[in-house]
């Protein structure tokens, strides 16, 4: 990675995440947000709205553009500002074509909900305005101009990131029935997961243009909150339906063909990561 250069956009947590290891191992970060100072040292801050294009005027030439916008607001029209306009904006403001195009999106973009299988190939017809926004903001990547590798990233979770947990301490709990498979991944694994293609990258390796990033076992979303009951001594008081995306198994095989090996594979590896954070 030395003196390689990177444009993270809407570099948040994971983007901070990212930017740090990139920066150990001698790359040049810049990172796009509203407010720079809550970035983490090292990492150069572009104070700038993504919505304003004439905040994007001076922007730096970079090998990697590494996309991780996030909606501010759950509307129709903030998902398409978010994912769509807010692209567009950024793309019209680059001095120059990077080599690669990094695009978070989401397994949103998958309409099944019965526990089946899901992969990169698997139709993606969703019928909400999230998942048709996200839908046309890969297009949108893919038709650009730069060669672009998308990342459908599932359910994100980490520190501060402890909804479930809290549903759990306050006694609640999804029910057995009916089953809803959830499917996950931990912040570090996120930015994880960009690292280790960026690198492929970089050592001249052919990347796809879709990577489903899940960790390795979906399971039913009753089945966690149970295990995170037990690990708190919590008591559950009331089931209660709890919506998290459509029921369905993503299948993360094409990801690890290239070789990238989780750091947390399942739930009881990342929870307890995250419960021992808590406790501290």
């Amino acid at each position: 990675m030395n003196q390689t250069s990177i444009l993270i956009a809407g570099c948040g947590d994971v983007g901070s995440a990212l930017g740090l290891q990139l920066i150990a191992e001698g790359a040049s970060v810049h990172g796009i947000r509203r407010n720079i100072n809550q970035l983490p040292a090292g990492i150069k801050g572009i104070a700038a709205d993504m919505s304003q294009p004439a905040t994007l005027s001076s922007l730096p030439e970079c090998d990697y553009l590494v996309w991780l916008a996030s909606a501010t607001e759950h509307t129709e029209e903030g998902y398409r500002q978010a994912y769509i306009e807010n692209l567009k904006h950024l793309l019209a403001a680059l001095p120059a074509s990077p080599r690669h195009l990094f695009l978070a999106s989401s397994s949103g973009v998958y309409h099944q909900t019965g526990g089946e299988w899901v992969d990169e190939d698997s139709p993606t017809e969703p019928d909400g305005f999230s998942g048709k926004a996200l839908l046309e903001g890969e297009e949108l990547a893919r038709h650009c101009g730069i060669p672009c590798s998308i990342v459908r990233f599932t359910g994100i979770y980490g520190p501060g990131r402890n909804h479930l947990v809290n549903q759990v301490l306050a006694g609640i709990a999804a029910p057995d029935q009916p089953v809803h498979f959830s499917n996950r991944i931990h912040r570090d694994d996120c930015a994880g997961v960009l690292h280790h293609l960026m690198k492929l990258h970089l050592e001249g390796a052919t990347l796809a243009d879709c990577y489903l990033a899940s960790d390795d076992l979906p399971v039913p979303l009753s089945e966690v909150m149970q295990w995170l009951a037990e690990q708190t001594g919590s008591e559950i008081k009331e089931h209660r339906i709890i919506r998290r995306g459509g029921s369905k198994r993503c299948s993360n095989r094409r990801l690890k063909a290239t070789g990238y090996r989780f750091i947390h594979p399942d739930y009881r590896s990342g929870f307890n990561s995250l419960l021992d954070s808590i406790r501290r």
